[in-house]
């Protein structure tokens, strides 16, 4: 039998935690690999985190109301009912939430910049029907946290530079972060349609992790029914927080924390 994309799962072990909750707001850490829903790219997946998230939610329908790529860990918040899903949407709109990440790239980015380059839609998003992709907007803000040079000649130099990099998206376009960092030839380590395959296979030989090394760690906003301003925080997932372990960025494993799994 099939499951229904939407029907909560009967499990005893779910892969989102739960980091807060009230009655407009469910918000979870979700895993690197797990979709949030459905996708057309991905017809041969059958469970999404929107299941795991109804379930948490008692069996009632909740609503996503941002994305988070299929490889990135991280916050992912669900409005319990769809007038908050719809008050959220227009906030989301209006550019009034705004989203954090980290990211390990390889070499060293400036300490600080934007990168306003725009986008061209991707031929397997879902307004792509075959005609012309169209260019859009697309800004994102980053500051360089740490940096490491490893003695390990992963490419064509005898050594190799990595850092930490925090990243405020202004516009919510498709990897949108992945495809500036490749703009800024710094990509994503782990990113395997826009990231460099000698590096990628080196962090999963070295540090045994073969995922996207991006995370969803914070994001402003105001209550959707109190106006209150309020900052929701995810911790690390303990993949993510080895592979800063044993680069020597402890401070920031600190400061992000990481997840306990129970």
């Amino acid at each position: 039998m099939t499951q229904h994309p939407n029907e909560p799962i009967a499990t005893n072990h779910n892969p989102l935690h739960i980091l807060y909750q009230d009655d407009a707001l469910l918000v979870v850490h979700k895993p690197s690999g797990l979709l949030v829903h459905r996708s057309p790219i991905d017809k041969h997946e059958t469970e999404f985190a929107l299941q795991y998230a109804r379930t948490l939610n008692g069996g009632e329908h909740v609503y996503p109301i941002h994305r988070l790529d299929r490889p990135t860990s991280g916050l992912l918040i669900f409005a319990r009912n769809p007038d908050i899903a719809s008050r959220l949407g227009q906030d989301m709109m209006a550019h009034n939430l705004r989203k954090t990440y980290i990211a390990i790239v390889r070499g060293w980015p400036d300490d600080q910049g934007t990168v306003d380059y725009a986008l061209r839609d991707m031929a397997d998003d879902p307004r792509y029907r075959g005609g012309e992709l169209k260019m859009r907007d697309a800004v994102t803000d980053f500051t360089r946290l740490a940096t490491v040079e490893l003695p390990v000649a992963v490419d064509r130099y005898p050594t190799s530079r990595y850092a930490l990099v925090q990243l405020h998206p202004r516009t919510g376009r498709k990897h949108q972060l992945r495809r500036h960092m490749k703009h800024l030839r710094h990509p994503i380590i782990g990113d395997a349609k826009h990231g460099k395959s000698t590096h990628n296979h080196f962090f999963g030989k070295a540090f045994g992790v073969q995922r996207l090394l991006l995370a969803a760690t914070e994001m402003s906003l105001d209550h959707p029914t109190t106006g209150e301003p309020m900052v929701l925080r995810a911790p690390l997932a303990q993949d993510i927080a080895h592979v800063m372990n044993s680069l020597g960025w402890h401070r920031w494993v600190n400061t992000f924390g990481v997840l306990n799994p129970h």
